[in-house]
């Protein structure tokens, strides 16, 4: 199959496109830490995330011997009618759950959903497989207990750049325990799906630091929980790909794409012109379009029957519930 990329560009205004093209411009490309001592210097110099209004409630939840910390909104209008499951980005290395406080309560309100945000423990300090066995945690723990929580056990889930590494890896777990289909979508955002620098995407970020720290222990990083692209990807939620034309990870989500079709799955890719990495936080109307439509696809998923609530999980460390409030707003020495 042959394609051209213009014909998988989304449809937005060509101003918007103007704005995107002058903003990046004018702005200095940022590059992630490259050593460990550049990884902390980065941690000290990040502000505190600005509070969201309501504020979060910060809740634990119990795994076996994993404690997860998550940032839960519910939305201020009712009850939730569903679900949305968040994964902060920050390459594996960088940033909290609080830092999405603002889209997340944004979020909940708009899609009238509850949120809940995975404080997922980082690298290096937290090397593989922490950061997917505490996602993986979170996610079964709102299967079995999402119904009697929130009044609904309708799920979706979604991230951004290492946050979607991690959604994706989530979600394979999920279906080999039989219960990625309690989840009726999943939105990710520029993830990178290959550490394994076995495909030529995965070569382009072969020597950033981000993936030593976080998988640079692993013999074979084409193992799926690692490098998701590499999987057996049958049986998953319908898909919803966002990255952006002028981003690094661009290939790779293509390749996944091409991937996840091929497995039979719902897929959809929209690439967004003149928009580099992480495009959708920044002060752009052409973000603000990408992220309306996450909202918008988000929204009609949420709405589908989700399936049988009472599906039995094949048994693997199964979550023990145990919610109780957190003293401290974030557990990482990060940002």
């Amino acid at each position: 199959m042959r394609f051209a990329l213009d014909a998988l560009l989304a449809d937005v205004p060509v101003e918007q496109v103007d704005e995107a093209r002058d903003f990046y411009r004018s702005r200095t490309a940022g590059r992630g830490p490259g050593t460990l001592e550049e990884l902390k210097e980065a941690r000290a110099r990040r502000s505190a995330p600005r509070a969201a209004d309501p504020p979060a409630v910060e809740v634990t939840v119990e795994a076996a011997e994993v404690r997860v910390p998550v940032r839960i909104f519910t939305p201020v209008g009712g009850p939730p009618r569903g679900v949305y499951l968040d994964i902060h980005g920050g390459g594996f290395y960088m940033d909290s759950a609080a830092r999405g406080d603002e889209r997340n309560r944004e979020l909940a309100d708009a899609l009238q959903v509850a949120v809940v945000s995975v404080d997922y423990r980082l690298a290096p300090e937290h090397p593989w497989p922490a950061a997917p066995d505490d996602c993986e945690a979170v996610a079964l723990w709102l299967v079995e207990e999402a119904g009697a929580r929130f009044g609904t056990p309708r799920l979706a889930i979604g991230g951004s750049s290492a946050g979607a590494t991690l959604a994706l890896a989530t979600l394979l777990r999920l279906r080999d325990r039989g219960a990625a289909g309690r989840f009726t979508g999943a939105a990710l955002q520029f993830g990178t799906y290959d550490l394994s620098a076995r495909t030529p995407a995965g070569r382009r970020i072969a020597d950033e630091y981000f993936i030593q720290a976080y998988a640079g222990h692993v013999e074979d990083r084409t193992h799926p929980d690692v490098s998701p692209v590499h999987g057996v990807l049958r049986g998953l939620p319908a898909t919803l790909l966002i990255v952006g034309s002028e981003d690094v990870l661009l290939e790779d989500n293509l390749a996944l794409a091409g991937r996840l079709s091929a497995a039979g799955n719902d897929v959809e890719i929209r690439v967004y012109p003149e928009s580099p990495h992480g495009f959708t936080g920044h002060p752009t109307a052409i973000a603000r379009t990408a992220l309306d439509g996450v909202n918008s696809w988000l929204s009609d998923r949420i709405t589908q029957a989700s399936g049988d609530p009472g599906r039995a999980l094949k048994p693997r460390s199964r979550p023990r519930p145990r919610p109780h409030r957190r003293p401290g707003p974030n557990r990482h020495p990060g940002p």
